[in-house]
Formats: C-alpha cells, sequence, structure tokens
C-alpha cells in the first residue's frame, strides 16, 4: 500500500523567486508546444504525403497516446530521480525527436518522430511537479498559476509559430527551430535549477511498485479521481475546437493562410490570466466556484464559435472563452491535486494528466470524424455536449461531496 505520511515535514519553507518561476514556465511552455505544432499543418502534411486531411488526425491522436504513455512510464520518475538531471535529459531525448520530425522522408518516419515527441514531452510535467515542491504551501497555486499559464501560452503560441514559420520557411522549419531552442533550454535548465535534495522514500523503491503506486493514488485519493475526470471533459472539449479548426478556416470561402489561422491561437491568451488567477483563489479556498463557473462558460463558448464561418468576430469571442474556462479549471484541479500527498506529485501529475491526454485524444479523432461527416455545426454540437457533460459530472459530485475541497 501507497503510505500517507505526514505532511508538515515534507513542505517546503522557502519561497520561489520571481525568476525561477518564468523560468519554469518558458520551458513547460516551450515543451507543451512541441505537441501542438501539426494542429495548423495537418492539411499542409497531407498534400506533402498524399494523406486524406482527415486521416491527418492521427497525427494529433498518435501524440497525445504517447504522451499518456509518457505520464505513465517517465513523470513518476520525479518522485524517484533528481528532477533536475531528469528534465534536464528528457529535453535533450526530445531534441532528437523534433529533428526526426523535421527530416522525415516517409509518413512512417513522420508518425514515428511525433509520437517520439509526444512521449518526452511529459517533461511539462515533471516541471510542474518541481516547481510545486520548491513552493511554499501559501504560493503553491501561484507559481503553479505562473507554470501552467507558460503552458497556456506555450500551446497558444505553438499554433501562431507554427503557421507564420511554415508560410515563411514550410512545415518542416518548425520542428528545427523548435530542436535548437529546446537544446538552449535543456541546457540553460541544467545550469540554474537546483538539485532534488530532499529525500524520498521512494528512492529505494523498484521501477514497478512506482509505476503500480499511480494506480493506488486512484484508489486512495477522492480528490484525483473527481479532478482528473473533469480533465478529461475539459480537454476533450478543448482538442475537439483545436484539432478541426484548422479544416474550416482553410477551406472556402475562407481560404485563410497558415499564419492567419495560427494567428487565432492568440485569441485564448485570456486563458493564461485565467491560469494565474485560477491558483490564487484556489489558494483561496475557493476552487469549487471556480470550477462552476468556468464549466459554465465553457458550455456558452460553443455557441459564438458556431458562427466561425460567418463571423470571425464571434469565432475569437468563442476562443477566448473557452480557453479561459479550460484554463481555469486545469489550474485549479492541479492546485487541489498537489496540495494532498506532497512525497508523491509526481505520480499525482501523472494520473491527472494521464486523463488530459486521453481527453485530447478522444477530442482529436472525435473532431476529424464528425467534420468529415457533419461538417462545423457537428463539431460544435460535439464540443457543446461534452461541455455539458462535465458541468453535470460537476454537479452530481459536488452534491455528494459538499463541504470538502474537491
Amino acid at each position: 500500500m501507497l503510505e500517507k505520511p505526514a505532511q508538515s515535514s515534507a513542505e517546503p519553507v522557502s519561497a520561489v523567486s520571481g525568476f525561477t518561476a518564468f523560468l519554469f514556465a518558458v520551458a513547460a511552455g516551450l515543451s507543451v508546444a512541441s505537441i501542438y505544432y501539426a494542429q495548423p499543418l495537418l492539411d499542409t502534411m497531407s498534400n506533402e504525403f498524399s494523406l486524406a486531411p482527415s486521416s491527418m488526425g492521427i497525427v494529433i491522436t498518435a501524440t497525445q497516446i504517447c504522451y499518456a504513455l509518457g505520464l505513465l512510464l517517465l513523470v513518476p520518475l520525479g518522485d524517484k530521480l533528481d528532477r533536475r538531471k531528469l528534465i534536464s535529459g528528457q529535453m535533450l531525448l526530445s531534441v532528437a525527436a523534433l529533428l526526426a520530425v523535421g527530416l522525415a522522408p516517409n509518413a512512417a518516419f513522420l508518425f514515428a518522430g511525433v509520437a517520439a515527441v509526444g512521449l518526452l514531452a511529459v517533461v511539462t510535467q515533471t516541471l510542474v511537479a518541481f516547481a510545486a515542491s520548491l513552493a511554499s504551501p501559501v504560493e503553491r497555486g501561484r507559481v503553479v498559476g505562473i507554470v501552467t499559464s507558460g503552458i497556456v501560452i506555450g500551446i497558444l503560441l505553438a499554433r501562431t509559430f507554427a503557421g507564420t514559420l511554415t508560410d515563411l520557411a514550410g512545415w518542416r522549419a518548425v520542428y528545427l527551430v523548435s530542436a535548437l531552442l529546446t537544446l538552449i533550454m535543456a541546457v540553460t535548465l541544467f545550469r540554474i535549477l537546483p538539485n532534488s535534495e530532499q529525500v524520498r522514500q521512494q528512492e529505494a523503491l523498484p521501477y514497478w511498485r512506482l509505476i503500480h503506486s499511480v494506480l493506488l493514488l486512484f484508489v486512495q485519493e477522492k480528490v484525483l479521481r473527481i479532478r482528473a475526470a473533469l480533465a478529461f471533459f475539459i480537454f476533450s472539449a478543448f482538442s475537439i475546437l483545436w484539432t478541426s479548426l484548422v479544416l474550416p478556416l482553410s477551406s472556402p470561402p475562407l481560404s485563410l493562410s497558415h499564419t492567419a489561422i495560427g494567428a487565432f491561437g492568440l485569441a485564448g491568451a485570456a486563458g493564461a490570466l485565467a491560469a494565474a488567477r485560477a491558483g490564487r483563489l484556489a489558494d483561496s479556498g475557493h476552487g469549487q466556484w471556480t470550477t462552476g463557473v468556468a464549466l459554465s462558460l465553457l458550455l456558452v463558448s460553443w455557441l459564438p464559435i458556431s458562427f466561425a464561418v460567418q463571423s470571425l468576430f464571434a469565432l475569437v469571442a468563442g476562443i477566448i472563452l473557452l480557453d479561459l474556462a479550460v484554463q481555469a479549471v486545469h489550474v485549479t484541479n492541479q492546485s487541489m491535486i498537489l496540495s494532498i500527498r506532497p512525497e508523491a506529485r509526481s505520480r499525482l501529475t501523472a494520473g491527472y494528466m494521464i486523463f488530459y491526454s486521453i481527453g485530447s485524444a478522444t477530442g482529436s479523432i472525435a473532431s476529424t470524424l464528425v467534420y468529415g461527416s457533419f461538417g462545423w455545426h457537428g463539431v460544435c454540437w460535439l464540443g457543446a455536449a461534452v461541455s455539458g457533460m462535465a458541468l453535470l459530472f460537476w454537479g452530481v459530485t459536488l452534491r455528494h461531496t459538499s463541504g470538502r475541497k474537491i
């Protein structure tokens, strides 16, 4: 069994400096961006490798599935090994994976490369757990919010970066430039981040028992089970939008360029602000209120999004609402689960983010299939249905956990 030691002795007492938090945020944003570069490039990749545009959803799905495997197999190592060395090492391997995608000679090589990119991009979650471990209890939500803000910005700028660079130098340049930036960040992190000097009972655990303990956490912690289910719903909705959005925007009558399509990611910048603010609200005990309001906004956002072809202004408004809602719930979830078991933060993060990845993969494949059969309005109905299920699930669990911080 996984023991529950007293939390007080495991809590750090020093604050995380603004520069350190910023460094965590930049590194996390750069790492997570690698799994979103492909979203605005699906049509270009499909043309080069002679694949049907709808089948290119496999690229996104393969990335997310391997991301889920990485969450289970790699992230728990943060509770056993020196996180500084683990983070730098994974980022160096990510450099090789990004180069493989950028130099892919055929579709099979491309799929293998993006799978490796997804597997290694989980270093983002090791960074979140490391930042939470370094933060004092009273600032943990704020620090997690800052790092999550970096992740949000990385996700949003990934599309803008990918679209712009593709128009300038082709889609392969996106991955080659990212490999260079990741190499620079890996060296910087190794030089600046502190060693993981805390003593962990998990250091003596065999690897298989460490992985098994992730499953035990789901059995033991109701907070984790509920918040992981919410992660599945919100990131299904998130992926439903962003995976399929390139299809109507790049087709007549709009026929937008990759740069223009990528720029829509900037419309979700409010999500980064929501992430930082939601962390402070969670520290103040308002996590449930934040969750309910955000899920309501998520459901409402699909109405303006459904008018994307008729009004780009309505689409922008809907994107802002959707990204704000998703990131507010996400950082609230993380703040709650990272407070319950200090000695298992990497494994808590891994377990939670597995549901994030499964939701993203499910949303990606479902949205491309629905778009092929029912068009953009079918995608929006799908997104609204998933969002409604998330709100209903939150309401049901709230009634059964009244007075508890879940």
